[in-house]
């Protein structure tokens, strides 16, 4: 099936649906200008996310771990909506887009306009302190090149953002499964969708009839067993060539 005529017959999908969700991952954030860690050149190349990125690593040296932190932070601080981050949230303004749920941490669906957003992976726009659990926003932080520290115990503080070796929000993980059980379409977008449980995500939907809407630069693993349409080429511009179609 070409472009085109995938992108209609998504569209009379969503169009038709009553109850449409979305999962998105690292791919819809390429294009705002933040790489994916696991791609060439990307953090994980520079840094072993088996080190760098384990809560115990944290626990033991933050402030070693601090030194991928501010690159990370670097990495994604100018970073600014793309189109199809836009587009999504333009779904959810028309109550089209009734939840989004996200691997990604870095805060752009809620920049683009998105209310309703479940983060599986939590978010690096935040901090928070292990001992007494004080939370505060990065833009109220003055780094000064060190750790930041907690304003009410002292001790280095760490995004939140779900470490190797942490759980995932048991709540996101609840909310995210019961979307899944309701939705009778799903977008899944920008990602390979390989990484439990956010994987699960879009097989728990199928398995209730939903119709799984994929669009990503390549196929993935969920392309030839449970996608009914594929949309292959960059989000940013076939998101909004969607919505163009569905509004027309």
């Amino acid at each position: 099936m070409d472009i085109t005529s995938s992108l209609h017959k998504a569209a009379e999908i969503i169009k038709n649906s009553q109850y449409l969700i979305a999962l998105t991952g690292a791919g819809i954030s390429v294009e705002s200008g933040i790489p994916d860690f696991r791609s060439a050149g990307g953090l994980w190349e520079k840094y072993d996310p088996a080190v760098y990125a384990h809560i115990d690593s944290f626990r033991q040296n933050p402030e070693m771990i601090w030194e991928m932190l501010f690159e990370m932070i670097e990495l994604t601080k100018n970073a600014r909506p793309n189109p199809a981050h836009l587009a999504l949230a333009e779904l959810e303004k028309k109550n089209i887009l009734k939840a989004l749920i996200t691997q990604n941490i870095d805060n752009l669906h809620q920049e683009a306009g998105n209310t309703n957003v479940i983060e599986f992976h939590g978010n690096a726009h935040r901090l928070e302190c292990l001992v007494c659990h004080h939370e505060m926003p990065v833009e109220s932080t003055d780094f000064g090149g060190k750790p930041p520290k907690c304003p009410r115990c002292g001790q280095i503080m760490k995004p939140q953002v779900v470490f190797f070796g942490e759980m995932i929000p048991p709540d996101a993980l609840m909310e995210s499964q019961m979307l899944a059980n309701s939705a009778d379409a799903i977008l899944v977008v920008g990602t390979s969708a390989v990484v439990y449980p956010a994987s699960s995500i879009p097989y728990i939907a199928k398995q209730n009839r939903a119709k799984v809407i994929e669009m990503n630069l390549e196929q993935t693993a969920i392309t030839g067993s449970i996608t009914d349409v594929f949309i292959q080429g960059k989000v940013g511009e076939t998101l909004p060539e969607l919505l163009e179609i569905i509004f027309a």
